[in-house]
């Protein structure tokens, strides 16, 4: 039996406190217009198993669907082939602690648009880290 070469690379995890509730947060993560406001032009809908579009300007068109959603806690859902994204909300007494979970990265592999995901993972590391200060600056307004 050959032993698998192909390794899992890191989760991309960003964790921000923001002076918001938790409500106002959810709302802002778990609606179309709150998503196309801080993150990407969509067609999404809060509904388990619904397939949904996020459309990059320089890659197009990546399909979706929800996999997890319990709200205001958590959504989760797929991202092209590869890809998990999770958003975890936490009360925090009137402030609420968010954390994004971008998973899926394997070594070797190349995304669906042939790219490898080693590289694609640092890119989209440091992409997060920009794309969760809007989320900051669009609820803590």
């Amino acid at each position: 039996m050959q032993e698998n070469t192909q390794g899992t690379i890191p989760d991309i995890r960003h964790t921000l406190v923001l002076n918001a509730p938790i409500q106002k947060v959810w709302d802002t993560v778990s609606t179309s217009e709150g998503i196309a406001a801080w993150f990407m032009p969509n067609d999404f809908q809060p509904v388990l198993g619904y397939e949904f579009t996020l459309n990059d300007k320089n890659f197009g068109t990546s399909y979706c669907k929800v996999t997890e959603i319990d709200p205001p806690n958590k959504l989760v859902f797929s991202w092209g082939k590869d890809w998990q994204i999770s958003f975890d909300l936490k009360d925090l007494e009137g402030k609420t602690e968010f954390t994004l979970i971008h998973s899926g990265w394997e070594a070797g592999k190349l995304t669906e648009f042939n790219m490898p995901h080693e590289a694609v993972r640092d890119r989209m590391n440091q992409g997060w880290g920009g794309i969760t200060q809007q989320l900051a600056k669009l609820v803590e307004a």
